[in-house]
C-alpha cells in the first residue's frame, strides 16, 4: 500500500542564508523547522504521534514528519489565537501537534471506514490514520491566511501561499476578521503541507477523501467520523490550554457543542434566569442586545449542561466565557474579550455595575417570542485613567504584554520568544492521556451513549434537597434517562454482583457539580460538597458492608493489556434499575477482602 512512497523525495527544507541584520526592534526572526521542532515538549509529542502508527521510521518520516516539518516552516512562531487558547508565540505549532496526537489516540478506538468489511478496514487502516492526522494538523491552518496580517520590515505583506517566511516579520490580528472563516480557508493551504504523492494516494480512498475535503472546508457536519475525531481532539487541546480537563473533552458526546450551549441558555432564560427586573436581575434585554451577568450565567450554564450528561465544560468561568465567544455566542467587547463591564440604571433610579456577556437576542428567541425591552439604560464603562481597561482588571483575561515600536504602534510585535509559558508539569499531565487505551473500550458489554437525550431532572417534591434521599433519586433518574452512563470505561455507575456499584468519590463529585450551592452547606461543616453528600448517603444504610465492617468495596477492572482498580459502594438492592440494562459487567470483579487472621496470644496475655 505504501509502495507509492518508496521513490526518493527531495527534502522540503529550504536552505536559507543567515537573516539580514535589522535595526527595528520587535521583529521575529524565522527559524528552521528543525529548530522549531527541537523543543523537548514538541519532541515528546512527535514521539507519541509515531507510537500511534504502525509504520517504520522511514515510512513515518514520509507520511507524517515531512508534512509536520512543512507545517512548522509555515506557521513559525505564530500564535493560535489572539487571547484565547495557545495565545503565545509558537502556539499554533504546539496546538497543531497536540491535536494530531489526541486525534490519533482517539482513532485507535475506531474501526474505519465504519461498516466496511474487516479486510477493507485492515487494508485502509494506515490511510485513515494519516487522513485523520492531516485533518487535525490543518484544522486551524486557515487562521494564518484570514485572521492574521503578517508583514516584513519593509512593510511588504506576507501571505501563506507565498511559501514559508524568509525574513524577520511582525504580525497583528485583523480587526475585520470573520469568525470561523478560517475553517473554510484551510483547504486552500493544504498543498503547502501535503505533496503530490500523498494527495494522489489519499484520493484513491473515496470515503476518506470526501471526509478530509469536507473537514478542510470547515463543513464538519459532513466530514463523518474523521471530522468528529478532529473536533474532539481540538476540544481536548483547547481544554488543556485553558485549564480544563482534556480527558473529559476526549470522551465528550459527539454533538455540536455550540448547539448544546445555545439550548442550555435558552432553557435557563425560559425556566430559571430572571431578566429586566427593576433592581437585581440575572440579565437585561435591550433593543439590540441581551446582557447576562457573567458569573451567574456561567455557574448555572455549567450546572445545567452537567445535568444533561455533557462533561466537556471547563471548570473555570474565564474558560467558559472563552468557549462561548469561540463558538460565536458571546459577542466580543472593544478589546476582543468576551466580558463587558457596564452600568445598569432603572427608571426608579436604581443603578449598579456588572460584568456581562453580550448576546444577540436572535440567538435565543424566535421572531414574535422576544420579551419586551428593558425600559432603563445600560451604558458600557470606559477605560480607567491609567489606560487599563476596566474589563481587563475585572476579569484578568488580558493577553500577555507584547513589545511595540513607534513606527508600528498598532502591531502586536513578537521578538524571538522563550519557550511557551506552560507550567512545569503540564506536559506530563498531557502525556498521561496518551497511555494505551483500555482493551474493553472496543469489546462488547460496555454501553456507549454518544448523545444522551435532552431529559430534565425532575426530583419528587417530597424529597428534601439536599439529602441522601435526594442523591439516590438523582442517581435513579440519571440512570433511567441515560444522563448517568453505566458500564462505560469512564462510568461512575456499574452493574456488579447483581446490583449497582457507585464509584467514589466520582459519583458524589458529579452530584456536587450539578448542585453548586451544596458547597455553601458543606462549608459550614468544614467539608467538601462531595464528602457532605457521601455522608448523607451512608446514613441511609442502603449499601452492603464488607465482612470486616468497611463500607467501601474494591473492584478490579480487567482488559486485554492492563488492570486497574475502582473503589465504591455496593447497593443492597438495584431498585429495579437492572431490568432494562445489561447483566453484570463482565469486566469488573469485586475483590473480596481477606478475613482477618486471629491474633496469637502473647506471654502475659491469655485473653
Amino acid at each position: 500500500m505504501l509502495s507509492l512512497f518508496r521513490r526518493k523525495q527531495q527534502s522540503t527544507q529550504l536552505q536559507r542564508a543567515a537573516p539580514e541584520q535589522i535595526s527595528s526592534q520587535g521583529l521575529t526572526v524565522p527559524q528552521s523547522a528543525q529548530a522549531l521542532l527541537a523543543v523537548p515538549r514538541r519532541q515528546k509529542l512527535l514521539d507519541h504521534i509515531w507510537q500511534r502508527t504502525a509504520l517504520s521510521r522511514a515510512q513515518f518520516n514520509k507520511l507524517y514528519l515531512d508534512p509536520i516539518t512543512r507545517y512548522a516552516e509555515l506557521v513559525q512562531l505564530l500564535p493560535a489565537s489572539e487571547s484565547h487558547h495557545h495565545a503565545y508565540p509558537g502556539g499554533m505549532l504546539d496546538h497543531g501537534l497536540e491535536v494530531v496526537a489526541y486525534a490519533l489516540k482517539l482513532r485507535q478506538s475506531h474501526l474505519l471506514p465504519s461498516g466496511a468489511q474487516p479486510e477493507i478496514q485492515i487494508a485502509q487502516a494506515e490511510a485513515w490514520s494519516a487522513g485523520i492526522a492531516y485533518g487535525a494538523l490543518a484544522h486551524d491552518l486557515g487562521k494564518i491566511g484570514v485572521d492574521l496580517h503578517v508583514e516584513y520590515a519593509d512593510n511588504t505583506v506576507w501571505h501563506p501561499w507565498h511559501g514559508p517566511l524568509d525574513r524577520p516579520y511582525r504580525l497583528r490580528y485583523r480587526k475585520d476578521r470573520q469568525y470561523r472563516l478560517h475553517g473554510a480557508a484551510a483547504g486552500m493551504l493544504i498543498c503547502q503541507l501535503l505533496n503530490r504523492d500523498i494527495l494522489d494516494w489519499l484520493c484513491t480512498f473515496p470515503e476518506l477523501w470526501a471526509s478530509l475535503l469536507y473537514n478542510l472546508a470547515g463543513q464538519y457536519e459532513h466530514a463523518g467520523e474523521l471530522g468528529s475525531l478532529v473536533m474532539q481532539a481540538d476540544q481536548a487541546s483547547v481544554a488543556q490550554a485553558l485549564g480544563g480537563d482534556p480527558s473529559k473533552a476526549l470522551t465528550a458526546p459527539k454533538h455540536a457543542l455550540q448547539r448544546k450551549l445555545l439550548e442550555g441558555l435558552r432553557y435557563l432564560l425560559s425556566e430559571e434566569l430572571k431578566i429586566n427586573q427593576p433592581q437585581a436581575s440575572d440579565g437585561w434585554l435591550t433593543h439590540d442586545a441581551l446582557w447576562l451577568v457573567s458569573k451567574t450565567v456561567s455557574d448555572k450554564l455549567r450546572a445545567h449542561l452537567l445535568s444533561q450528561g455533557i462533561d466537556g465544560i471547563p471548570e473555570k468561568n474565564t474558560a467558559v466565557f472563552n468557549v462561548l465567544q469561540d463558538h460565536g455566542i458571546a459577542q466580543p467587547s472593544a478589546d476582543g474579550k468576551a466580558i463587558w463591564k457596564a452600568t445598569v440604571t432603572s427608571e426608579n433610579g436604581w443603578s449598579h455595575s456588572f460584568t456581562f456577556l453580550k448576546l444577540s437576542p436572535a440567538l435565543i428567541w424566535e421572531t414574535g417570542a422576544r420579551p419586551a425591552a428593558f425600559s432603563g439604560t445600560i451604558i458600557v464603562d470606559v477605560a480607567d485613567p491609567s489606560g487599563t481597561s476596566m474589563e481587563k482588571a475585572e476579569t484578568a483575561l488580558a493577553a500577555p504584554p507584547v513589545a511595540r515600536t513607534k513606527n508600528h504602534p498598532d502591531y502586536s510585535l513578537t521578538p524571538t520568544p522563550p519557550s511557551p509559558p506552560s507550567p512545569p508539569d503540564s506536559v506530563d499531565l498531557l502525556m498521561d492521556l496518551f497511555g494505551p487505551p483500555p482493551a474493553y473500550l472496543d469489546e462488547p458489554g460496555f454501553i456507549d451513549e454518544a448523545e444522551p437525550p435532552n431529559v430534565e431532572t425532575q426530583v419528587s417534591p417530597t424529597v428534601t434537597e439536599h439529602s441522601g434521599a435526594h442523591f439516590m433519586e438523582w442517581v435513579t433518574q440519571g440512570v433511567r434517562s441515560h444522563r448517568i452512563i453505566i458500564n462505560d470505561s469512564k462510568a461512575l455507575v456499574h452493574t456488579v454482583n447483581d446490583t449497582l456499584y457507585l464509584v467514589t468519590p466520582g459519583i458524589f463529585q458529579r452530584y456536587g457539580q450539578e448542585h453548586p450551592h451544596l458547597a455553601r452547606i458543606a462549608k459550614k461543616e468544614k467539608q467538601y460538597d462531595w464528602e457532605w453528600i457521601q455522608k448523607r448517603f451512608e446514613e441511609m444504610k442502603l449499601h452492603r458492608k464488607q465482612p470486616n465492617g468497611l463500607n467501601i468495596w474494591t473492584c478490579e477492572v480487567s482488559g486485554a493489556r492492563r488492570t486497574r482498580l475502582l473503589h465504591g459502594y455496593l447497593l443492597k438492592s438495584h431498585g429495579g434499575l437492572m431490568n432494562d440494562l445489561a447483566l453484570n459487567n463482565p469486566y469488573l470483579k469485586v475483590v473480596e477482602a481477606e478475613p482477618e487472621k486471629p491474633r496469637r496470644p502473647t506471654i502475659g496475655n491469655t485473653r
